[in-house]
């Protein structure tokens, strides 16, 4: 039994859960990935954009229709953050 103390280890979670737990640590790692590439410029045809098109092809059916939901304020995308929260916070739940 976990206290709230205690983290949960892997023989504590069923395998499909531990799967589930760490494909959103990778998509939240692609999420952070494509919020760093895009405060850098980046030219086209580069390896840099090359990566950053498969961030962007990986996270935009999710960021899409989030921020048609979700208005940005002012310059800064809070469906971006919304996502993120709302991915650690499915972790903190499953995981």
């Amino acid at each position: 039994v976990c206290t709230a103390h205690e983290p949960r280890h892997t023989h504590d979670v069923p395998r499909v859960t531990y799967l589930l737990c760490q494909l959103l640590l990778v998509y939240m790692i692609v999420l952070f990935g494509r919020a760093i590439l895009s405060w850098f410029p980046i030219q086209p045809g580069t390896i840099w954009a090359s990566i950053g098109n498969v961030l962007i092809q990986l996270t935009e059916p999710v960021l899409g229709p989030l921020r048609r939901m979700i208005p940005p304020m002012g310059m800064f995308d809070v469906s971006f953050l919304v996502l993120f929260l709302g991915i650690q916070i499915i972790r903190t739940v499953l995981c």
